[in-house]
Formats: C-alpha cells, structure tokens, sequence
C-alpha cells in the first residue's frame, strides 16, 4: 500500500530555484584532444566561480580539416578530456547527462580556431525564501497510481526536458522525486516508462523518446529503485494525444510526454 507523503515548508525556509540554462566553450589547438593553455586557464577559474554547476550535457566539434571519421574520433577525446577535468574537480555529472561529437558535420565557423572546442552546457543554483507556509498531503501522483491496474497508464505531468536532450530540467525535478517517492512507498510497485515526442509523423531520427524514458529508467535505478521493478520503451509520435501537427504549445506540450504504465500493483 502506498503511504502518505507529507511535507512541511516554514516560514522563511531556503529552498532552490535554478537560473536559465548557459554554456562555456573550451577550445583546442589543431589536431589535440588537450585544452589550449588560454582555454585550460579559463575553464579552472569557470570551474571555481560555479563549483555547483549542474551539467546535463558537453558536445564535441573539429575543424574540417583531416577525415569526417577522424574527426568524429577526435571530438569525443574532447569530450571526454573535459569530461575528467570537471570529475577531478568534483563537479558531477549524471548518467542521464547528454555527451555528443559532431566532428566537422555542423555549421563551421569560417575562423577554423572557433570549430575546435566543447561547449559544456549546464545551469546554477540560486536561493529563493519561502514565507508562507504550506503543507501538502499525499501527492496526486500518489493518489493516481492507488487506481490504476495492471496496463492502466499515468502521464508525468509537467516532466519536462532540454531540447533534444534526456536531461530533465530543474523545474521538473520535483515530479520526478515525486514518483521516485511513490516506488520507495510502494515495494511491490512495477512500471513501464514510455516515451513519447511531439511535432514529426516520420522517424524519431535522434530516438529522443528513447533517451527520455531511458533517463528515468537510469535515475530511477540510481536512487535504489531495483531495476527488476523497471523496463523501458520508445513510442517515437505513434502515440499522439493531439493530432500531428499540433495547433499550439499546448498541444506540443500535452504529445511531449513521458507516461508510465503499470505491471504490477499490489
């Protein structure tokens, strides 16, 4: 049986809201997978300036010179040097957290020195005050799940990620704690995390649903969650609620889902 959650927010609590999602590029002289001394400098004090940076993805690029499979090769020995450099410093990064090389395939700068780089994409902390105080029973999600049987699903209502990403952005993550929540409550409790995209009837090229519903799964595991309990799947757009194409935001937003279903829930 599912327990009750209960939270408890007090008059001038601090809690964490997080700032617009930014970007620092790190560069690299031709043909090398080492920062440029300039670049090493500036990313050493990047890192000391945001020691809470929360990192959900670092892509990889080169010039066009040399190979596309060459190149491709080297971009992720990109990635991969910074990816060790900001591990020795201790920033963490998830295993949700998106890393991608481009090699030469993207639109060039004309100044072949801007190609050759890593943009680390990532986001900071900053503290809010709460002054009202609030008091929240079991949580809809909660409530929800009690319900439903075996093959019923449940949209992750306002689970939402970065573009073409499988990084969940900060707003979000309290849905998700929520349902982690519900998993720990519930032992006996076992899903199915489904995927789904908006806004294309052909293929999902990039199986973006497939790395969303796979992030959850991931993170899910990661908190204590047996992975026994779990499976995932991808439904691309063969699932919408709203027609493709969709007549707004909303019905973007409404076919841009992630939803579980139930396997078991005793």
């Amino acid at each position: 049986m599912i327990k009750k959650i209960t939270w408890f927010i007090l008059l001038f609590t601090p809690i964490f809201s997080y700032s617009q999602k930014k970007e620092f590029s790190v560069y690299f002289d031709f043909d090398s997978s080492t920062p440029n001394v300039n670049s090493l400098e500036k990313l050493d004090k990047w890192i000391s300036e945001n020691p809470q940076a929360s990192i959900f993805k670092i892509y990889g690029y080169c010039d066009a010179i040399g190979s596309e499979g060459y190149n491709y090769n080297l971009s992720l020995k990109r990635i991969d040097y910074v990816k060790d450099i900001l591990a020795q410093k201790g920033l963490k990064l998830s295993q949700s957290s998106d890393f991608k090389g481009f090699g030469e395939n993207f639109n060039q700068s004309s100044d072949q020195a801007k190609n050759r780089k890593a943009i680390i994409f990532y986001s900071t902390i900053e503290k809010k005050i709460v002054t009202e105080k609030a008091k929240v029973e079991e949580t809809q999600m909660a409530t929800n799940i009690k319900k439903l049987k075996i093959g019923e699903k449940l949209k992750l209502k306002n689970l939402n990620f970065y573009d073409q990403s499988g990084a969940i952005v900060p707003n979000s993550k309290p849905v998700f704690q929520e349902l982690l929540q519900v998993m720990k409550d519930n032992s006996k409790l076992k899903i199915e995390i489904q995927g789904h995209i908006c806004c294309q009837t052909d293929s999902d090229l990039d199986d973006i649903a497939n790395v969303r519903a796979k992030a959850i799964y991931r993170l899910l595991i990661e908190n204590g969650i047996s992975e026994n309990r779990l499976r995932y799947t991808s439904f691309g757009s063969s699932s919408p609620i709203y027609p493709i194409p969709e007549k707004n935001e909303f019905e973007k937003n409404e076919n841009r889902r992630v939803e579980i279903m139930i396997l078991e829930n005793n």
